[in-house]
C-alpha cells in the first residue's frame, strides 16, 4: 500500500492565506470523500464492500496530510464542495451506478497533481482511485446496458422523431388538428416499431449466443466414441484448447483418469447455462417494453403544447423548449454512466435533435409553399 508522507511544516515559507483556505478545503472533501465511499460501502457485501472501505481508508490518509500541513490554522471544518455535498447525498440515500460513475469523474478531476503542497504519491492515489472506481461502475454498466440502451435511445428517437415530425407538418400550413393528429400516429407508430425491432433484435442475439454456447453432447456421445479415432479431441480444439489440453480432456471424459491429474489442463465442466453473455443484453421483453414505453413518453413531449390546443409559431416554440429540456437530460444522463462530461454530451443530444427538427421544419415550410 503506497503511504503518503506529508510534507513537514517547518521545511517551506508560512503559508499564505489562500494556501489555507485551498488545504482546508482539500480536507472538507476530503473528508466527504471518505463518507461517501463508505456510504457505498454499507449498501454492499464482499469485495465490493472491502474495495470501498479501502478507498475511505486512501482517502483518510489524505486528510490526515492537509490536517498535518494546517495544524492549528485548521479551525472549525468548512462545508465541502457541492459537487461532494451532492454525491454523498446520492450515496447515502441510493448507492447506485450512477453514484459511482460520478464518483469516476470526481476521482479524474483531481487538483493534486499540479498542487506543489500535495505529494506525488498523493496525487497517483487519485488516478489509481479513479480506475477502481471506474472498475466498481463497469459491473452495474453492464447491467443497465441492455435494458437501459432501449429506455434512453428509444426515448431520444421519439423526441426527436416527433418533434420533426411536428414541425414539418405545422411548417406545411396544415390545420392545427391535422398536426396533432400526425403527432399522435407518429407516437404510435413509432413505439411500436421501436419495441417490436428491440425484441426482434435482442431474441435474435440471445439466440445466436444459445447456438455459440458448447453442448452437452461430449457426455452422452463419449461411450461410443471410436477410441482409435478420437473425435472428441477436435471437439475440445475446436473450442480453443490446445492439442495437450484436448487431448488431456478427453481422456478425461473417456474415464482414463481417475482423478484430474493436471488441472492445468483442464476446463470446468461444461454449464448449462451461461448468462455473463446475455446479462450486457438484457431480455427481449424487458428492451421492447422498455423501448416502447421511452420512446413513447419522448414523442408525446413534442405533442403536449397542441393537446392544450396551441396552435402554430407559439406551439412549435413550446415544444422546442420542452424538446430541448428533455434532449439535455437524457445526453447528460449517457455522458454520466459513459464517464464523460454530462454538459458535452447534452449539448451533442441537443445539436442532433434541434438540427433534425430543423431540417423537417424547413422541408414542410417549402413543400407546404409549393402546394400553396
Amino acid at each position: 500500500m503506497q503511504k503518503t508522507s506529508p510534507t513537514a511544516p517547518g521545511s517551506r515559507p508560512d503559508p499564505s492565506s489562500s494556501d489555507v483556505r485551498r488545504w482546508r478545503q482539500y480536507l472538507a472533501d476530503e473528508r466527504a470523500e471518505a463518507a461517501i465511499y463508505r456510504a457505498l460501502a454499507s449498501r454492499r457485501e464482499g469485495e465490493e464492500r472491502d474495495i470501498l472501505l479501502g478507498l475511505a481508508e486512501a482517502e483518510g490518509r489524505h486528510e490526515a496530510h492537509w490536517r498535518t500541513l494546517l495544524g492549528e490554522k485548521a479551525g472549525r471544518p468548512v462545508s465541502p464542495s457541492l459537487r461532494s455535498q451532492l454525491l454523498g447525498f446520492l450515496a447515502r440515500h441510493f448507492g447506485s451506478v450512477f453514484v459511482l460513475a460520478l464518483a469516476q469523474r470526481a476521482e479524474s478531476r483531481s487538483p493534486y497533481a499540479d498542487d506543489p503542497f500535495a505529494t506525488p504519491a498523493m496525487a497517483a492515489d487519485e488516478r489509481i482511485h479513479e480506475e477502481v472506481v471506474r472498475g466498481l461502475a463497469i459491473r452495474g454498466r453492464t447491467r443497465l446496458s441492455g435494458t437501459f440502451r432501449a429506455a434512453v435511445f428509444g426515448a431520444n428517437d421519439g423526441l426527436v422523431s416527433n418533434l420533426s415530425l411536428v414541425a414539418g407538418m405545422a411548417a406545411s400550413g396544415v390545420a392545427g388538428h391535422v398536426v396533432l393528429l400526425s403527432g399522435v400516429a407518429g407516437l404510435l407508430a413509432g413505439a411500436l416499431s421501436m419495441g417490436a425491432g428491440e425484441f426482434i433484435s435482442v431474441r435474435s442475439q440471445r439466440e445466436l449466443l444459445s447456438a455459440s454456447r458448447p453442448t452437452q453432447v461430449t457426455l452422452t456421445a463419449a461411450p461410443d466414441l471410436d477410441l482409435t479415432q478420437n473425435e472428441l479431441v477436435l471437439v475440445y480444439k475446436a473450442r480453443g484448447m490446445s492439442q495437450q489440453a484436448a487431448e488431456h480432456r478427453a481422456a478425461e471424459r473417456l474415464g482414463h483418469f481417475a482423478c484430474d491429474c493436471d488441472p492445468s489442463l483442464s476446463l470446468h465442466p461444461e454449464k448449462e447455462e451461461t448468462e455473463d453473455e446475455h446479462e450486457a443484453i438484457g431480455s427481449a421483453w424487458g428492451a421492447a417494453l422498455s423501448s416502447f414505453c421511452f420512446f413513447a413518453s419522448g414523442a408525446i413531449v413534442p405533442i403536449i403544447p397542441f393537446l392544450f390546443g396551441m396552435i402554430g409559431v407559439p406551439a412549435l416554440i413550446v415544444a422546442g423548449v420542452l424538446v430541448g429540456l428533455a434532449l439535455l437530460g437524457t445526453g447528460a444522463v449517457v455522458g454520466l454512466l459513459a464517464g464523460a462530461s454530462p454538459l458535452t454530451r447534452a449539448l451533442r443530444q441537443l445539436g442532433i435533435g434541434f438540427g433534425a427538427a430543423a431540417v423537417t421544419y424547413i422541408l414542410g415550410w417549402v413543400f407546404g409553399a409549393t402546394v400553396g
